[in-house]
């Protein structure tokens, strides 16, 4: 474990599931930030400037037959985005990006106490690995507009309906609500706030 995430000054990004398996399904049509690949790669001209490390990660689901099934060929970075010799790139099957990789293990050997999160989805994988990465020490870093979210039904929605009768149903819970909602839930607790343009001005 990080020592209280206090000893070490090294920043790295952290791009999570910016991936190909998304604009495979059905609601990237709903999608809360289509320009995602743009704002990511607004953070990592900054980290690479900066001398920080670059992390990718990419979430895989094997035999799933998913989207996320390597097998079909989608797990991989979005077009436009480039890791360099060197940046590694994780593949994860949790939500977060510490338990089934040996991210900490790398940050730990790069010396690492800060982390910039970014990527899909930003209530889920992006929220969780926030979460556990200041539990375990670090200082952690969200960049909200460089993440992106889809609706999500009610638990108690009908299975198969189109994306216009999720969207039409008021009981949805909108992007805006999602992210609002995870702004909430981690600034004062697990991270500081931030967005692309204040990170590119820093």
């Amino acid at each position: 474990m990080v020592p209280m995430g206090t000893t070490s000054s090294r920043t790295a990004l952290i791009v999570i599931d910016v991936q190909e398996s998304f604009r495979r399904r059905p609601d990237w049509a709903a999608v809360s930030n289509p320009a995602i690949v743009e704002q990511v790669n607004r953070l990592v001209d900054v980290a690479r400037a900066n001398g920080d490390l670059v992390v990718w990660v990419l979430h895989s689901e094997p035999g799933s037959g998913t989207p996320f099934d390597p097998a079909l060929g989608h797990v991989q970075l979005i077009e436009g985005l480039e890791p360099r010799p060197g940046e590694p790139l994780l593949t994860k099957t949790s939500h977060n990006a510490f338990s089934t990789t040996n991210l900490q293990q790398l940050l730990t050997r790069h010396g690492v106490g800060e982390l910039v999160v970014c990527g899909i989805r930003t209530e889920q994988c992006c929220e969780t690995t926030t979460r556990l990465g200041a539990d375990l020490g670090y200082r952690m870093v969200f960049v909200t507009d460089a993440t992106a979210t889809h609706p999500i039904e009610h638990r108690d929605a009908p299975a198969g309906r189109t994306m216009a009768e999720i969207l039409a149903d008021p009981t949805t819970l909108g992007t805006d609500g999602i992210i609002a909602r995870t702004e909430y839930a981690l600034a004062g607790r697990f991270a500081r706030i931030a967005t692309v343009a204040e990170l590119e001005k820093a």
